[in-house]
């Protein structure tokens, strides 16, 4: 029986990095084109590409239901995984509202600066009205942004409380931003696939990576809130919250 449950680790080990070994091929191949994009200073689309491959990669199977909205909106959206990082920008290029100590991160934290992330210190009140600023002017490029108001990854299985402080953004917002809730579902396999606790990155990516066969991801784009609604930051934040556990069926 010990045999076996070494067996099974030492391939999943195996799984985990042979998907690594995947996911940085890819960006290998896809630096060149990024470099060239930006050598002629246009917008380039390669982090988005990359992280739709990485997604596939990692397993997933991402599947979009509803209408996204493709530019000038704040998606916001339930918090399980890094996973969610990969099939959300993957599936609409958006890009994300992130912790500032991201930013210095190898490898993850150049990708996210690829795809325009806006960084935040969350609990720097000093700095809350140039967060606000800066994700504003995120939102009038065009590129979709994604706000995470839990302000941490959850189980899966309920949703934590949406923190309102940076939809104050939008509050009121122009008339060409629209706000959309999107819930992230992973169905079955939620449980197993947050990272929550003290489980660190490493761990958790190796686990993730050394999964056996394919999982289901399922982007829910909601109804937009209307605009007459934007003025109350607690009223947007209480509506998507409601709008995304009743898609996921969670409190």
């Amino acid at each position: 029986m010990a045999s076996r449950s070494i067996a099974r680790a030492d391939a999943a080990q195996l799984r985990a990095w042979a998907r690594i070994a995947a996911i940085v091929a890819a960006l290998a191949v896809l630096i060149i084109p990024h470099i060239v994009w930006r050598v002629f200073d246009r917008k380039s689309p390669i982090a988005g590409l990359f992280l739709f491959l990485a997604a596939k990669i990692a397993g997933a199977d991402v599947h979009v239901q509803g209408k996204p909205i493709r530019q000038g909106v704040l998606y916001i959206a339930n918090h399980v995984s890094w996973l969610d990082i990969l099939a959300l920008a993957g599936a609409s290029r958006c890009a994300f509202v992130a912790k500032a100590d991201m930013k210095p991160w190898p490898l993850i934290g150049w990708l996210t600066t690829r795809n325009n992330t806006v960084y935040v210190e969350r609990e720097s009140r000093q700095t809350a009205h140039h967060q606000a600023t800066a994700l504003q002017t995120a939102l009038l490029t065009g590129q979709p942004v994604t706000l995470f108001p839990e302000g941490t990854t959850g189980d899966g299985r309920q949703l934590l409380a949406f923190r309102t402080s940076l939809i104050a953004a939008v509050t009121p917002a122009p008339e060409q931003i629209s706000i959309q809730p999107v819930a992230i579902d992973y169905a079955a396999n939620a449980a197993d696939i947050a990272w929550v606790g003290d489980e660190a990155f490493g761990a958790n990516a190796l686990r993730i990576l050394g999964r056996r066969g394919r999982f289901p991801v399922t982007l829910h784009f909601l109804e937009p809130l209307a605009h007459a609604d934007f003025s109350d930051r607690k009223a947007i934040a209480a509506h998507s919250r409601a709008e995304i556990a009743a898609a996921l069926g969670v409190s």
